[in-house]
């Protein structure tokens, strides 16, 4: 089966040892690797809020001029290059 090239992002995120393990725990009892229970928790999460709050999410920043002028700015540009 050929891979699909989608883009992705990366995000790297600070706990505590004991958060780690915990999460680490949790993904090995459900039979997942860390990142695809954290995944699945987010999705989860993100489901929830944006039924929640009727929020919609745009899959293109660009094309929608408010989100587009809060996600470029001059202060959050230092983690695009991270």
């Amino acid at each position: 089966m050929a891979k699909v090239n989608i883009k992705r992002e990366r995000m790297s995120i600070d706990m505590l040892p004991q958060e780690h393990r915990q999460i680490k725990v949790c993904a090995a009892l459900h039979g997942e690797t860390i990142r695809d229970y954290v995944l699945e928790c987010i999705r989860e999460r993100l489901q929830h809020e944006s039924k929640k709050e009727s929020l919609v999410f745009s899959d293109h920043v660009d094309q929608d001029t408010v989100l587009k002028e809060l996600w470029d700015n001059e202060k959050d540009a230092v983690y695009d290059k991270l």
